[in-house]
């Protein structure tokens, strides 16, 4: 279990995420879920704003969408954000996070305490970079898989 990772293999590489269940076990079990049923392949990066973040994991592409599990209990917690920090995103409901996420480009520490963070890029930051840009991007970068090893 220690040192759990996992793998967004985008069309340009692999962008490879240290999972923290210290931080939050319920997300962690989520994403690892969501992604060992294959929920993340081929969904895109549905809002890249530069110098901010990139966010996916809605199956619709549109940021209304989420899988047909219930929605999280939030899991906020003091590891700031910043560059790599990958955390949930949520409607204006602190427990409404499902299965969409974000990856920060920079610090955003107005983030910080009211987004529960669940990992942290280990390599391929990269390939975040070079995602189309845009609410949504006009040709938008997306997830060809997602693996948890």
């Amino acid at each position: 279990m220690a040192d759990e990772k996992l793998t967004f293999t985008l069309e340009s590489g692999d962008v490879v995420i240290k999972l923290r269940p210290d931080l939050a076990p319920g997300h962690v079990e989520r994403i690892k879920e969501l992604a060992g049923e294959g929920f993340y392949d081929g969904v895109v990066f549905h809002r890249v704003i530069p110098g901010f973040m990139a966010q996916g994991g809605d199956p619709t592409g549109t940021g209304m969408g989420g899988s047909d599990k219930p929605d999280l209990k939030a899991e906020f917690n003091s590891e700031p954000h910043v560059r790599g920090t990958c955390s949930m995103a949520r409607t204006q409901a602190p427990n409404s996070a499902n299965s969409q996420f974000f990856i920060c480009f920079d610090d955003a520490h107005f983030l910080d305490g009211q987004y529960t963070v669940w990992g942290q890029v280990e390599s391929g930051m990269e390939h975040i970079d070079a995602l189309p840009k845009g609410e949504p991007p006009a040709s938008p970068g997306k997830i060809v898989k997602a693996t948890v090893s």
